[in-house]
């Protein structure tokens, strides 16, 4: 495997792939195979590229499932143990877009079936690199953001008769802290570095924009250019405009204040100054002293009456109006609701460090695009790319312009694909898409609209229908087929193979043959 840049040679017009015969196999007629495994809410992809001399190139793109998908450790092992008789254990490079649990889990909760394979190469995204000090200053932000989290995460599991909407931000922190911890609170960190240590190299490759256009030793029909993630820090804070953006430094204000909070509440520590605190410490009466009858530090009034009579649940030997109880008044974790705010920052933050690869096919000049989680900010970094290429330039817009098959960013969340900056540059009529998604499952731990309705219409216009999702009745049935007629666009051919009866209803993998 080479990361040099490739030779440059003008990239050919695209053109429609020629037809084949029935009795080629199937890797000889097509530029790439894909195995898409379908866990739902998680990426594990299998690139198959064949060489000249009919030798095969293995590329793993992520591999692991998000912490709520039942079942989802044993699941993986089937992955991997089909991986393993799929390529013999042989893996050319293995990808490893972002830090998230439904990317990597399977590095870790399948360790041991991971151990026998042969890899020879890891990529990474530069945000990644423990040496580069721009990412070190991201890492420090994540750190501080989780420790914060999960600290509110646990507090708020602790506390009875939270009302609706903290109720609700409880319910959403547990679902997106899904994607930095595992079952038993493994940080998503361990299974990062497990991958990394299945290189037959001393570390990972680390890949920043505008990198390549790459080369691998024995392809020489195929060049790969990596789109992101950014360097541009405003991009890397970018969520749905550019006026939502979170700092790196430090935590943000949002971890910084939320911590405050919490170790404020944690302990009576007399030496403990709230920087934040719009008072100083001795000004007012904690709240659980005055439910428990302090009378506060004014004499002249009775806090605690008050608090009791208004703040607490029934009072004994009051009057029946003032025995009611008015506990519902109180606002104790209300204060908790920032970490809504920092929970999406630090979810949508993660997701705009993935590592972004576009694979261009010269003689056919037609390009296979895998964008891992990357969310706005890292799609519209891509805008101002350019490869020398000969006597002149190649633009990220040819290249999305050029683009026959797309992985959808994100399961297809609302935020994930921008439409100006992405889909309406996707004007290739052979386009073809793969959705790896559950919609059940993102409804059970309300994420709402996954994959959304509006991304879904633009694909499957853009598309003329050849969008498969991990979760299509079809690919439960062996013998299943999809809605479109194969071939059809960039899709040359489809297999499929469900999952077995002990991992319930559904596919365990979708393959597509791709020219």
């Amino acid at each position: 495997m080479s990361s040099k840049p490739a030779a440059a040679r003008k990239p050919a017009t695209a053109r429609r792939p020629r037809s084949a015969s029935a009795a080629q196999p199937p890797m000889s007629r097509s530029a790439l195979t894909v195995r898409h495994y379908c866990q739902g809410i998680g990426d594990c992809h299998l690139l198959t590229f064949a060489k000249p001399d009919g030798s095969l190139f293995r590329m793993l793109i992520d591999c692991g499932v998000h912490v709520s998908i039942t079942g989802g450790p044993a699941l993986i092992n089937d992955i991997v143990a089909d991986l393993r008789q799929e390529t013999g254990g042989k893996i050319d490079v293995l990808v490893v877009t972002h830090e998230h649990w439904d990317h990597v889990s399977g590095f870790l909760t399948a360790k041991d079936l991971f151990s026998g394979f042969s890899i020879g190469d890891v990529w990474m995204a530069w945000t990644e690199n423990g040496a580069d000090p721009e990412a070190g200053e991201l890492d420090k932000f994540k750190g501080q953001a989780l420790a914060a989290l999960q600290s509110a995460g646990q507090k708020l599991d602790g506390m009875q008769g939270l009302n609706p909407y903290m109720a609700g931000i409880r319910d959403g922190l547990q679902a997106l802290l899904g994607f930095q911890f595992g079952a038993v609170g493994e940080r998503v960190r361990s299974a990062r570095d497990a991958a990394a240590k299945l290189s037959q190299k001393p570390s990972p490759t680390y890949f920043e924009p505008g990198a390549g256009p790459l080369s691998v030793d024995g392809l020489p029909n195929l060049r790969i250019y990596v789109f992101g993630p950014p360097r541009d820090r405003a991009a890397l804070r970018l969520e749905d405009k550019a006026s939502e953006m979170f700092p790196l430094a430090g935590g943000g204000p949002l971890a910084k204040a939320l911590a405050s909070g919490l170790k404020m509440n944690a302990a009576d520590d007399p030496t403990y100054i709230d920087e934040l605190s719009p008072f100083d410490r001795y000004v007012g009466t904690p709240l659980s002293a005055a439910l428990n009858g302090d009378a506060g530090s004014d004499p002249t009034i009775d806090i605690g009456a008050y608090v009791r009579r208004h703040y607490s649940g029934p009072v004994s030997g009051a009057a029946p109006m003032e025995n009611r109880d008015q506990s519902w008044r109180r606002i104790d974790a209300d204060w908790m609701g920032i970490a809504a705010d920092l929970a999406m920052q630090l979810d949508r933050g993660v997701n705009n460090t993935s590592l972004v690869l576009a694979f261009e096919f010269i003689d056919s000049g037609r390009v296979f695009l895998f964008p891992g989680d990357a969310q706005i900010g890292n799609w519209l970094s891509w805008k101002d790319l350019k490869w020398p290429m000969g006597q002149g330039t190649v633009a990220t817009a040819d290249l999305l312009a050029r683009t026959v098959y797309l992985k959808v960013a994100h399961h297809g969340s609302q935020n994930a694909t921008p439409e100006k900056q992405g889909f309406d540059l996707l004007t290739s009529s052979d386009l073809s898409a793969f959705i790896p998604t559950n919609k059940l499952d993102a409804v059970k731990v309300h994420w709402g609209a996954m994959p959304y309705d509006g991304i879904l219409t633009a694909l499957e216009t853009k598309t003329k229908g050849r969008v498969i999702r991990a979760d299509d009745p079809w690919l439960a049935d062996k013998n299943g087929k999809p809605t479109f007629a194969a071939p059809s666009g960039s899709i040359q051919a489809v297999r499929s193979a469900p999952r077995a009866a002990a991992r319930g209803p559904g596919g365990l993998w979708v393959e597509v043959d791709l020219a």
